[in-house]
């Protein structure tokens, strides 16, 4: 158990040094482009479309967060919890993954909303990565905890956009 303890826990602190490379390349690129191409920043309808996606994207984390209640946690289980549920109601009926599809929404509409066309493309191939490899781990675990229940929700689900299988 130690073992898948710690590659669980490898697994997503080297996954965090590549959203924080992100991060840092997105604030060197708003600063590069505001001081010497300030005009690419004044595009508001971008900006503003931007805007709404953050607030789409948080909106549908925080449904996700919200329903899940204690089942919700941000490292994968690897063993059962009594109290850990499935869930397959609310937003859940909808989006298999809807954490992780509000969480990619965000993410990648803060450059837009900055601006950032290479951040733009940057956060979305580094969080879809993130999500890519973390995904099937996942759910895994979630096959094993909850059997063919799983399955069948998987099933009736689908992938879930914007993830597929």
């Amino acid at each position: 158990m130690t073992e898948i303890l710690s590659y669980t826990a490898c697994r997503q602190l080297s996954q965090i040094k590549h959203y924080l490379l992100a991060m840092v390349f997105s604030l060197l690129e708003y600063l590069i482009e505001v001081t010497f191409f300030p005009e690419l920043k004044e595009y508001w309808v971008i900006s503003d479309l931007g805007l709404v996606l953050v607030v789409v994207g948080e909106i549908i984390r925080k449904m996700a967060i919200i329903t899940a209640g204690q089942s919700f946690t941000h490292m994968i289980r690897v063993r059962p919890d009594e109290r850990h549920q499935l869930v397959t109601h609310g937003i859940y009926k909808f989006i298999r993954h809807p954490g992780y599809c509000g969480f990619l929404i965000w993410s990648v509409s803060t450059q837009i909303m900055l601006c950032n066309p290479l951040s733009t493309i940057g956060f979305a191939v580094v969080v879809w990565k993130f999500f890519n490899s973390r995904i099937p781990y996942e759910e895994y675990f979630l096959r094993q905890f909850f059997g063919m229940q799983y399955a069948e929700y998987a099933q009736q689900v689908g992938s879930g956009v914007p993830f597929v299988n």
